[in-house]
């Protein structure tokens, strides 16, 4: 295990709107990681929905590896 240590601390914007949306910051020893955050507004998936498909995905492709 490495002795860097890690910080996370989340942006947030007085206004967000779509071209200023929030933003996660984590410093990982010397580098700064920036992950912005934003969601179609044309999908026709639920949340509920993707997670749905991505754990059916998962257990297909971990049955097809047995």
């Amino acid at each position: 295990m490495s002795n860097e240590t890690s910080t996370t601390e989340t942006i947030t914007y007085p206004k967000a709107t779509p071209q200023t949306p929030p933003a996660l910051v984590k410093k990982i020893g010397k580098t700064t990681y920036r992950v912005r955050v934003h969601f179609s507004t044309t999908s026709t998936e639920t949340m509920e929905d993707k997670i749905k498909r991505l754990l059916r995905e998962e257990v297909r492709q971990a049955m097809e590896n047995e």
